[in-house]
């Protein structure tokens, strides 16, 4: 999956006993109502971070993960966690995020009927 959005946030590495790291940001979506999305980065990914500042338009592969914890209670809860593998800089025009556009070479549609003049009608009906 992929989203799409301005840097809002950059966080520092985070090292944990175990030697395990982590790198957070968070993106601002594109859209109607623009949600801000945490997104970690981990191990060796989060050199991916590096080259980057807040404000910049960004494209993230992700992958969405999901976690069940049984409290010492019993009670089952479930978590999910965003985690990042790749980003790549969109150029921002200041505009909405672009999408294919007909090519340029492409003749002008014509509303006239291509049948119009063909009198041979070789239909079996």
């Amino acid at each position: 999956m992929e989203l799409q959005g301005t840097v809002k946030k950059l966080f520092d590495a985070q090292t944990f006993a175990s030697g395990f790291q982590k790198r957070e940001m968070v993106i601002l979506t594109q859209e109607q109502y623009p949600q801000p999305i945490n997104i970690e980065f981990l191990s060796d990914k989060i050199s991916l971070l590096d080259n980057l500042k807040e404000g910049e338009t960004v494209k993230v592969g992700i992958n969405i993960r999901g976690r069940e914890w049984v409290s010492p209670q019993g009670e089952t809860k479930y978590f999910n966690s965003i985690t990042g593998w790749k980003i790549e800089k969109v150029m921002d025009n200041g505009s909405e995020p672009t999408q294919a556009s007909p090519s340029q070479s492409a003749s002008p549609v014509s509303n006239e009927n291509p049948f119009a003049g063909d009198d041979d009608d070789d239909l079996p009906f």
